[in-house]
């Protein structure tokens, strides 16, 4: 015999659309990582098109209170300020970027790699064609012969850590929650896609009330496994040379203090990549600086010495590595810290699947009372003292009423800064001259993006960064070139009155690439911002662009620098400044005396195997030679 049970209220539903549905969950989502709590997606960047203006504008119109709006002006642009924003916010928020179906979507693609590559949390949401396919073709949709289900937003699948596509309300559900799963998943967090057909996001719904519940994601901190930091303790109490590699895990982790313990209890030595840089304050006395071909004499020294490794938080680039022709010594052997498995099984060395700051924790317990030996100590110390020497001297401009070089601009930086700012870069030759030279002062001062180093990130990461750090001062250092790719976004700074500082440096064309050209036989080819002379190559007279005329025009206010000692009133007047602000300077090439000390370490770049000209023949031969200290760490 069965029992009825008494029926209890029906459940509790909201009529509204797909669109509205999304923006009233995203609402209440929140993260919490050690006891604090934050609101995950706290604004959507938008700009509309037929794609997307009736549903997620309209619905974002309707939800101005719950979910703030932010209007871009590329849609690019506007993924590099979400993650700018996640960067500044230790992957503990983030924001949403909305765009229309065809060129729109397409757009997000670079922005989307960018955040992928680099482990950072943001949310895409391009329109898409129509579900119900009431018309075949429509306007901008991407036709396949072979299949009909394909849209340009597919072009998203590669570079995204999640990607769906809501071809009915009610498929929302499931996928809302697996997306926020991902942006918070500290291991796979990157770019997540939900791909939004018009017609589906302009269709109402009756949603279940829990679905628009508050939400809390808890943020873990994975402990290592017992076994594997054993192993991992054995092997640095055996190590006579050991050396840490501090990546960008190390900050996302916020692992900053228990790095500062490990290696103030064990005295062994902390170098950084590009993503790592800050996780010690230049000053410290443990902190060599940066590692591999951008990085300092004193850490690649190090590195080619050391018998034992520790990376965390790295994904060991090419860049860090030298090309794999870093680490020489015989006997090396890695102990790589990461969260992602991925990573850490990488240069075959002893995995701690782990948090970065919980792995340092047990890793600093587990070794009680060991450190390095005291002359190993001393020596770093002292080839530390000459590297400061070497960046004294290419800050230091002996004529102040001459016009500086890059160096001296990034001293004129340097001796205005405080804890407080934050420096903000991607491309060119600013990357290496910044990871060489840097004093890095906090554990955020230094932002360069150099896991996909992308020209144009620069101006709007400096907004989304600004938004994360209210009152702190952003400072976007851009060469021409990269100027040039993406300086729309200063309209947006200029309309939100976020009193962004960015440092134009005039160099006349792609400096970085330029010198690069050189080394491999390439003679500059194509690299300089110049007229065409007789022979059809780019080497007259430079083009008669004004870059700071055209940031005025785009609303900035700009101050023109024409010596060092210009610079330095320029960039003080910035600095106190509360609207955005554009220092622009014409450099001066580097010399022996002022410039930046060359690359302490080489970066793979295959030069043409035959050629009759002399200048890729001999740079053929140095290539090889190189080449040839390549190994496969087994």
């Amino acid at each position: 015999m069965t029992t009825s049970r008494p029926a209890g209220p029906p459940p509790t539903t909201r009529r509204l659309t797909t669109a509205q549905a999304l923006v009233a969950f995203l609402a209440r989502q929140y993260t919490e990582r050690d006891g604090r709590r934050h609101r995950l997606i706290g604004a959507t960047w938008g700009i509309f098109g037929h794609g997307n203006v009736a549903g997620v504008g309209q619905a974002l119109l309707e939800s101005a209170q719950d979910m703030p709006y932010l209007q871009g002006r590329n849609e690019q642009a506007m993924v590099h300020a979400a993650v700018g924003h996640a960067r500044q916010s230790r992957r503990l928020a983030a924001h949403a970027v909305t765009t229309s179906i065809g060129p729109g979507a397409t757009n997000l693609v670079t922005g989307a790699a960018l955040a992928t590559v680099n482990h950072l949390p943001v949310l895409l949401l391009p329109g898409d064609t129509f579900a119900t396919r009431p018309a075949d073709p429509v306007l901008q949709q991407l036709e396949v012969p072979y299949a009909g289900d394909v849209s340009v937003n597919d072009c998203l699948r590669p570079v995204s850590r999640w990607f769906d596509r809501i071809v009915r309300p009610e498929a929302l559900v499931p996928a809302a929650l697996q997306a926020v799963r991902v942006l918070t998943d500290p291991a796979q967090t990157g770019a997540v896609t939900l791909a939004l057909p018009q017609d589906v996001q302009a269709e109402a719904y009756d949603w279940p009330e829990k679905f628009f519940a508050e939400r809390t994601w808890r943020i873990p901190r994975p402990r290592p496994d017992a076994e594997a930091l054993a192993e991992a303790a054995t092997a640095l109490r055996s190590a006579r040379r050991p050396l840490l590699v501090a990546g960008g895990g190390v900050h996302h982790s916020e692992a900053e203090d228990a790095l500062r313990v490990f290696t103030e209890a064990t005295g062994v030595p902390v170098a950084s990549t590009q993503a790592g840089k800050g996780s010690l304050p230049y000053d410290h006395p443990c902190d060599v600086g940066g590692i591999g071909h951008t990085g300092t004499a004193t850490a690649d020294d190090l590195a080619r010495t050391a018998d034992l490794v520790i990376g965390v938080g790295t994904r060991w680039s090419d860049f860090t590595t030298a090309s794999s022709t870093l680490f020489q010594d015989e006997q090396v052997r890695f102990l790589n810290i990461n969260i992602t498995a991925f990573d850490a099984h990488k240069m075959s060395g002893l995995s701690l699947v782990a948090d970065a700051r919980a792995a340092l924790q047990e890793l600093t317990a587990a070794v009680g009372g060991h450190r390095v030996d005291a002359a190993y100590e001393a020596g770093y110390g002292r080839a530390k003292a000459a590297w400061e020497q070497r960046v004294t001297a290419a800050f230091t401009a002996p004529d102040p009423d001459l016009p500086p070089t890059q160096a001296q601009v990034l001293g004129a930086l340097d001796s205005l800064v405080t804890q407080d700012d934050i420096v903000i870069n991607a491309a060119g030759s600013l990357p290496g001259d910044l990871h060489k030279l840097w004093r890095a002062r906090s554990a955020d001062q230094y932002h360069v993006e150099y896991g996909y180093s992308c020209m144009g990130y620069e101006i709007p990461a400096a907004i989304g960064v600004a938004m994360a750090a209210p009152g702190r001062p952003v400072w976007a250092l851009v060469g021409d070139g990269t100027y040039l790719m993406n300086p729309t976004e200063i309209v947006t700074a200029v309309q939100e009155g976020v009193p962004v500082k960015m440092v134009i440096l005039q160099n006349h064309g792609y400096a970085s690439i330029g010198g690069l050209s050189e080394t491999v036989g390439s003679e500059r080819y194509g690299t300089a911002y110049r007229h065409r002379a007789d022979d059809r190559t780019f080497t007259g007279a430079p083009l008669p662009v004004d870059l700071a005329a055209n940031a005025a025009s785009l609303g900035m206010r700009v101050i023109r620098a024409r010596s060092v000692r210009d610079l330095r009133e320029a960039l003080a007047e910035a600095r106190a400044a509360d609207v955005p602000t554009c220092v622009y300077v014409e450099t001066e090439t580097a010399d022996t005396v002022s410039g930046p000390p060359a690359a302490q370490a080489w970066w793979d770049v295959p030069v043409a195997e035959t050629a009759t000209r002399p200048s890729a023949v001999k740079a053929r031969e140095e290539y090889d030679r190189q080449a040839a200290a390549r190994r496969r760490h087994l």
